[in-house]
């Protein structure tokens, strides 16, 4: 899977609009800006078809360290949860592959145990 950075779909967008990239760039980067912000005021940002960001709040709780056992309390968290829109969703299922590590299902063959249905005839 590439990675496409912030320059190179600045440029793409320039090039698009046969605009300067770096009149591009600070448009990109403002509107980037922009959002922190908001966020960090605990708006919600929605954009129509492309999704909803949020910021969420995890209760405090109790954890256990795997190698000592002992128990750990894990203070509140603030994250922001994204929620893919509509128009998003179709298009990357449409493209998208199957999740790596993953082996596609083969058929598996039948065995001793397994009943073979008749040829149909």
């Amino acid at each position: 899977m590439a990675t496409v950075t912030k320059k190179e779909l600045a440029d793409r967008i320039a090039d698009a609009l046969n605009e300067k990239r770096v009149l591009v760039k600070d448009i990109v980067q403002r509107l980037l800006d922009e959002m922190i912000a908001e966020l960090a005021k605990g708006h919600r940002l929605e954009f129509r078809d492309f999704g909803v960001f949020e910021v969420r709040t995890r209760k405090p709780r109790m954890a256990q360290n795997p190698r000592t056992l002992e128990r750990v309390l894990v203070p509140i968290k603030t994250t922001v949860k994204f929620k893919v829109g509509r128009l998003m969703k179709d298009r990357i299922q449409k493209v998208t592959p199957p999740p790596r590590g993953r082996k596609p299902e083969r058929p598996v063959a039948p065995t001793a145990s397994t009943p073979v249905p008749p040829p149909p005839a």
